[in-house]
């Protein structure tokens, strides 16, 4: 029976049971795929049960929606068929005309997305460097949304919700504009860090990432406490009819059920490998939450569980592109690929793959230099992956 979601359980007792009714005809604890894309009606607008159509709702991908909301503190979820849509579907709420703050140092798909597809539908954007210090002067009267990843992608930049949601709020009570608060949490995961308890408006996720976490759904989700917001994006998700199909909603499921498992295990290996790179002579510089050194670390403690630092590194290498291209080819167990949040170890060069759609001057001018190193630590052995940095700096030390 699915638990009583105003009961104040336990994050991973959440995980578990929240969204995962037992099945009241044949008594499974594991809940059926249903692939049905209509429901038989008694009546002409009269269904024989709450479903009708499957674009507009499914027995798998409400009950996901249900598990997402309980786990980020939530009254309301929406899942999407990825990241990129999610996104999308956000931006689509604004009025022709609007205005949006960003990062610089975000995901290259959501710059691609803000840059070339929201502007050729009116939606103009702003980046800046650091929200907290810099989104006061870029505020506009079409400002309609702020998006804000933390940490950033792929800096690990640190940004204080809060501090955000201040100026925003100082901002309505003197021009009586609204602006929404969108927080990307993907690189965290609601385990890590529950950015409405901060004030913001929606949280948003790449399903794919951490959530999921076995490299084989691709998938996105929403959440928000505001009605108003949600009535608008659930009209949005059925009008548009971007949405995840059962089968993927199911296994997305499954996955967070053991999101608080694989994240403890990533963050710990993430930790002890961000001091190793730390101290080692042949890394000009690590970016990582979890170390003390960490800019805003004192952020970090407040807005995330434990301190934790998450699964995700990165750091700049001696020998430039030239050495960021054998080390990253050097490693046994990070396989060389895009994408995070799997249980296996991950390694790329954000600018020539996942960033690569940014000019170089934009790049770096948000720490995206050629030599910087991303990494996402799965949870196999932390000594074993510990070894495999080692002699990956080994290799390009007598290469270069």
């Amino acid at each position: 029976m699915t638990i009583d979601s105003a009961t104040n359980y336990s994050f991973g007792t959440k995980a578990i049971h929240s969204g995962a009714p037992i099945d009241p005809t044949t008594g499974a604890v594991i809940e059926p795929i249903s692939l049905s894309t209509t429901f038989a009606q008694s009546e002409p607008s009269k269904p024989l049960g709450i479903y009708e159509y499957s674009r507009s709702a499914n027995p798998n991908r409400d009950n996901f929606e249900a598990a997402v909301a309980s786990l980020e503190n939530a009254k309301y979820a929406i899942a999407l068929s990825s990241g990129s849509a999610t996104t999308a579907l956000v931006i689509q709420s604004l009025p022709i005309g609007s205005h949006m703050i960003s990062g610089g140092d975000v995901y290259g798909g959501t710059h691609r997305y803000f840059t070339k597809v929201a502007k050729t539908h009116g939606i103009n954007s702003t980046f800046v460097g650091d929200l907290a210090s810099d989104l006061e002067n870029n505020l506009k009267s079409e400002t309609r949304l702020v998006w804000l990843e933390t940490p950033s992608n792929p800096t690990l930049k640190i940004t204080d919700i809060s501090r955000v949601k201040e100026i925003l709020n100082k901002h309505e009570e003197s021009t009586g504009n609204r602006i929404i608060l969108v927080v990307d949490n993907t690189f965290l995961s609601p385990y890590i860090s529950n950015p409405l308890n901060f004030g913001a408006d929606v949280v948003v996720h790449s399903v794919t990432k951490y959530i999921n976490g076995h490299s084989d759904v691709v998938m996105g989700v929403l959440a928000t406490n505001d009605v108003e917001l949600h009535e608008k994006f659930r009209f949005l998700q059925n009008a548009i009819g971007s949405i995840p199909s059962p089968f993927d909603s199911w296994l997305a499921h499954r996955g967070l059920k053991t999101l608080h498992l694989r994240i403890k295990q990533s963050s710990e290996s993430a930790s002890k490998i961000a001091s190793f790179l730390q101290s080692n002579e042949n890394i000009i510089a690590v970016n990582y939450p979890g170390l003390k050194q960490h800019l805003n670390h004192d952020v970090v403690v407040k807005q995330h569980r434990d301190g934790l630092g998450g699964g995700m590194i990165s750091f700049r290498i001696k020998g430039g592109a030239k050495g960021a291209a054998i080390f990253t080819s050097s490693t046994k167990l990070f396989t060389l690929a895009e994408s995070l949040g799997g249980i296996e170890s991950l390694i790329e060069v954000p600018a020539i793959m996942t960033h690569g759609g940014i000019p170089k001057e934009e790049r770096e001018l948000n720490g995206v230099y050629d030599d910087l190193i991303r990494v996402s630590v799965g949870i196999e052995d932390t000594e074993d992956l510990l070894r495999d940095i080692e002699q990956a700096l080994k290799t390009v030390v007598s290469s270069i």
